[in-house]
């Protein structure tokens, strides 16, 4: 069955990959853009809605039936922007999906989301996304919550480790992240699951 799904990050490097496998799939994914967004690579057959994370107005979840949120402010940017995106702007979409009767929300996290109060130069941006992470576990929908260990470029993996057994200092594929939040939009499999995750 075909799912719309709308992307929030899609034109990032794993945003990309992810829409990629959504229409390998054969579901319908919707792009959120800014106004500035560089649209271009996206792949065709990806639909876009003007939506900027910091000001996001209703309307932008609507005709959804799941939201993937891999969007991310940016290592190049400074605290307020990643509270803007990181923080405020998930629990915005969040709280905007469930009023639009989205029934599932897919949350791309990080590894060291799961704690409430961090340390090390990392502190401020996983303090941002565990807040989001939270207020995700409580919105009433179905979740589900990724967080992988550092991102490459590589293609994907021969496998990929899920939970507990992940290796806090490996790596992970955009490849691989892309192909199990796609996977967790579209199939339930992971619903009331935060896990980190790696490749292999």
């Amino acid at each position: 069955m075909t799912m719309n799904i709308l992307v929030a990050g899609a034109t990032g490097k794993t945003g990309l990959q992810l829409v990629q496998c959504l229409i390998d799939e054969g579901h319908k994914p919707t792009a959120l853009v800014r106004d500035s967004s560089d649209t271009s690579t996206l792949p065709p057959g990806v639909d876009v809605r003007q939506g900027d994370l910091t000001d996001l107005q209703h309307g932008v979840c609507e005709g959804m039936e799941a939201v993937i949120f891999a969007a991310g402010s940016g290592g190049s940017t400074g605290p307020e922007m990643t509270d803007k995106v990181d923080r405020d702007g998930a629990k915005r979409l969040i709280d905007l999906a469930h009023k639009a009767g989205v029934t599932r929300f897919v949350m791309l996290s990080s590894v060291g989301a799961d704690q409430s109060n961090p340390k090390g130069e990392m502190a401020h941006y996983l303090k941002a996304k565990h807040e989001a992470d939270e207020h995700l576990k409580s919105s009433g929908m179905a979740y589900a919550i990724l967080r992988p260990v550092a991102l490459t470029d590589d293609r994907r993996g021969a496998d990929v480790i899920l939970g507990e057994d992940v290796d806090k200092s490996a790596k992970a594929s955009r490849a691989d992240v892309a192909h199990l939040l796609a996977e967790a939009a579209t199939t339930g499999r992971f619903d009331g699951i935060a896990q980190d995750m790696q490749s292999v």
